[in-house]
């Protein structure tokens, strides 16, 4: 097989056309590109015409791939992605004062985030990227420096420190009506702010019932929401009563913005750890930020 650099088609374009092939879109692949539509799509025209064939159908709804598209496609995007995090792995040999972690969009936005603002302070040499996701797993923290991730601690390839234990409760707007709340069966009589947990790793209402033996058969109003966020800004605005987490709901705990249903309070056992890869040679920085949010965790 011909190996030498005459039987590629030029490479620049290639990147468009996996842009376009991803998205379905030449506006929105250009709009990711930071480019206008036009140029776009004369990239894709003189990929085409080098290689000899059309690589994409134009229809009423869309762009559609053609087979040939197709197969190119299949070839040039696992090789791209695996570009990329090359390319990212050298940055970050040279970048020794940048630091790059992953987690959920909670974690990040209640633990995280607060205490970023005091170690920037701290060390402002030290440049922090934070990536958040709900589609959190210990591969994906693999390819960052580090990942905070939530279970027993235990992940093969990772190493991890815990930074807090998983505390939950029920809570509600400081002045919503709860004095007669003794029991589960009293809880469930409540208007309840419930979290649609399909896709990531996260306990609600059924989860919590069960742990302390019971059903969860409510027979207030229950509104769900897909994102803890929600669910909380929603109990601080009296529209029932949520599950809080202890790093999540504390600050608005102490602000007043929310109280604590007392008596139900439930440890799950499990904990928020932060990870890294075993075999990852940690930056000066890295170790700094490692030690420095460990600490933070103890105090």
């Amino acid at each position: 097989m011909e190996r030498n650099s005459k039987s590629l088609p030029p490479v620049g374009p290639l990147v468009f056309f996996e842009a376009v092939a991803r998205i379905g879109s030449f506006t929105l692949a250009a709009e990711e590109l930071f480019l206008t539509q036009s140029a776009v799509s004369k990239q894709i025209k003189k990929l085409e015409d080098n290689l000899g064939f059309a690589l994409f159908e134009r229809k009423h709804r869309g762009l559609l791939l053609t087979e040939p598209g197709r197969e190119l496609y299949e070839g040039v995007q696992p090789v791209l992605e695996s570009f990329r995090e090359t390319v990212q792995r050298v940055r970050k040999w040279y970048e020794q004062n940048t630091i790059s972690i992953v987690c959920t969009h909670a974690v990040a936005h209640y633990y995280l985030f607060p205490k970023l603002a005091h170690f920037q302070l701290r060390f402002p040499e030290i440049t922090v990227n934070v990536v958040a996701t709900n589609q959190l797993s210990p591969s994906l923290c693999m390819k960052y420096d580090f990942g905070i991730l939530y279970g027993n601690g235990e992940w093969s390839g990772l190493s991890g420190i815990k930074l807090f234990d998983e505390v939950i409760y029920p809570i509600c707007r400081a002045d919503y009506p709860t004095d007669n709340v003794e029991s589960i069966e009293d809880l469930l009589k409540l208007p309840l702010i419930q979290l649609d947990t399909e896709g990531w790793n996260c306990m609600n209402w059924n989860d919590w019932t069960a742990r302390f033996g019971k059903d969860f058969k409510p027979s207030g109003k229950v509104i769900t929401y897909n994102q803890v966020t929600l669910a909380l800004n929603a109990a601080e605005q009296g529209l029932g009563v949520a599950l809080g987490w202890e790093f999540m709901a504390r600050k608005m705990i102490e602000k007043g913005l929310v109280r604590q249903i007392p008596d139900f309070e439930l440890q799950t056992g499990l904990s928020d750890y932060l990870v890294h890869a075993n075999k990852a040679k940690l930056s000066s920085a890295c170790l700094i930020f490692k030690e420095w949010l460990h600490q933070s965790a103890v105090d």
